[in-house]
């Protein structure tokens, strides 16, 4: 008797061992972020660029801004911004899924940064020709995150979140 109860949890043993396996999942995109993108982060999602009041996709290229009260993906930037300089504009990094429908909590929490003209190093005038992944933990609820570049980022860890498959 005793022999079939070691079998039996021998057997269950093995069994939940098999079907347990660990997920780790590293998404680091560096290379995708623009030259404009601020120093600091190894992923990044969105950009709120709180002076013209849009939003960059890294993913896939695309700015993110409302056009007659619906959300568009364009390419570049409406006209009315021709003038406006993509590397001396603050960007706020958000790694949310869909952050733009935020956007007000965004604007309440930003819009302070509006006209912070060249006060972020960014990743084009960067000292660091390679940035080096630095280990450093931001709790975000369900996930933690790291910073390059010795950790000096924009200062928006609050806008950091959880990451999903949706833009």
């Amino acid at each position: 008797m005793k022999r079939i109860v070691f079998a039996v949890i021998l057997a269950v043993a093995s069994v939940s061992s098999i079907s347990t396996k660990a997920q780790v999942n590293v998404n680091i995109n560096i290379a995708q972020q623009p030259a404009w993108g601020p120093t600091g982060y190894d992923h990044v999602d969105y950009y709120y660029l709180p002076d013209v009041d849009a939003y960059y996709y890294v993913p896939s290229r695309q700015y993110v801004y409302l056009d007659n009260g619906a959300w568009v993906w364009r390419n570049n930037l409406p006209s009315r911004y021709s003038n406006y300089d993509l590397y001396k504009g603050y960007k706020v990094v958000i790694n949310n899924p869909k952050a733009y429908l935020s956007h007000q909590s965004h604007v309440q929490q930003y819009g302070k940064y509006k006209g912070n003209q060249g006060k972020q190093v960014v990743i084009r005038d960067s000292k660091n020709s390679r940035p080096s992944v630095r280990s450093q933990s931001v709790n975000n609820g369900n996930r933690s995150e790291r910073k390059t570049n010795n950790g000096k980022g924009n200062g928006s860890n609050k806008a950091r979140g959880n990451r999903g498959g949706n833009r």
